[in-house]
């Protein structure tokens, strides 16, 4: 029998070894396989794997420029011939892929360049192709970065109109899939934005391009450095007519369950870090590839409580990273993935 003992009951054990033998106390020791890092690892539960990172690059059009980003220390906006050199990096050290986000010359209030074929996105793209690095090509799908306004649909007054916006996604979807894009992700929170691109791409033959839903993608203020990075600030208003309200949990499961059925191949939750519970019940529900997005605003606070000497920047980051993939993400988006990829194959064995 296994009991649990008290810290009375302890010392009265030891009082009663003074005067002869006793029974044994039995009690669980949960500490066995904690006692050496080896142990410890050898039971982990949940491994991060270089493979399973995935890096956003911010691409601008030009040659050899390259922009840091004040909000996001260590993060720049990159010309294409820039932006492979850094994919090349990310390569060696095993990272997944790259997922690309456009800064356009010139913006207009359509967001009409967002389909450009000669944009920053499908540039880099084929820059991307050309290179043939192991690397899954992912291209974000939206109209913020290119938009006056910096809003991420097309916009009648002061209202986003859902279904005049739905083309202009298919349209920049298919030049990104038609540049080399592997994967195109509608991150606009558009209704019905999955089928349209689903349906565009089949129309014109791209029918092994696969479509990651920013299925559950929250109204959060975690993506103000994001915005300061894509110039995407919203002029007016913001976007919480179309992104879910954060306090809504059911909804962020039907949202998915909606861009499965219109026929997305991965599942994305947005933030990362405040939908790990949204996470953990897709993971029960939905048998498709999940992915989170550990956003800019993370990132923020990771370095600049780690520039302040609060915590320790590498172990805060994996540790961060490892519950998301425990709560069940097989696709971590970091900003960190250089940095991990690195220290993994640090800690690999030689």
């Amino acid at each position: 029998m296994t009991v649990t003992i008290g810290r009375e009951s302890i010392a009265a054990a030891h009082d009663r070894e003074a005067s002869g033998p006793v029974t044994p106390l039995v009690f669980e020791r949960t500490r066995r396989m904690r006692a050496t890092a080896s142990r410890r690892a050898l039971v982990r539960e949940t491994r991060l794997a270089a493979a399973q990172l995935v890096m956003p690059l911010f691409v601008v059009p030009g040659r050899g420029g390259r922009e840091p980003i004040p909000s996001m220390p260590g993060q720049a906006r990159l010309t294409p011939d820039l932006a492979v050199e850094e994919a090349r990096r990310l390569a060696a050290l095993g990272v997944g892929g790259v997922m690309l986000f456009g800064i356009p010359g010139a913006k207009d209030t359509g967001g009409e360049s967002a389909a450009d074929p000669d944009g920053p996105v499908p540039e880099t793209l084929r820059l991307l192709r050309d290179a043939a690095l192991p690397l899954v090509l992912m291209a974000d799908v939206c109209l913020c970065e290119y938009t006056t306004h910096g809003h991420c649909g097309i916009v009648v007054g002061e209202r986003i109109d859902n279904d005049a916006t739905l083309p202009r996604l298919a349209d920049a979807a298919l030049a990104y899939a038609r540049a080399g894009a592997d994967v195109v992700a509608p991150s606009a929170m558009m209704d019905g934005q999955v089928a349209a691109i689903r349906a565009g791409l089949d129309a014109a033959g791209a029918t092994d391009v696969a479509i990651l839903a920013y299925a559950s993608k929250h109204a959060s203020a975690l993506y103000g450095p994001f915005r300061d990075a894509a110039d995407s600030t919203p002029s007016f208003g913001d976007r919480r007519s179309h992104q879910m309200d954060a306090a809504n949990g059911r909804e962020a499961l039907r949202e998915m369950a909606l861009d499965a059925a219109e026929g997305a191949d991965m599942l994305m939750v947005k933030p990362a870090i405040t939908s790990l519970d949204v996470l953990a019940l897709a993971r029960q529900r939905f048998d498709l590839p999940l992915a989170a997005y550990q956003v800019s605003g993370e990132l923020a606070m990771l370095e600049a409580a780690a520039a302040n000497g609060w915590i320790d920047r590498r172990r805060a980051a994996v540790e961060l990273l490892t519950a998301i993939a425990r709560a069940g993400a097989d696709v971590i988006l970091t900003y960190l993935a250089r940095d991990v990829a690195t220290w993994l194959a640090e800690e690999a064995p030689r």
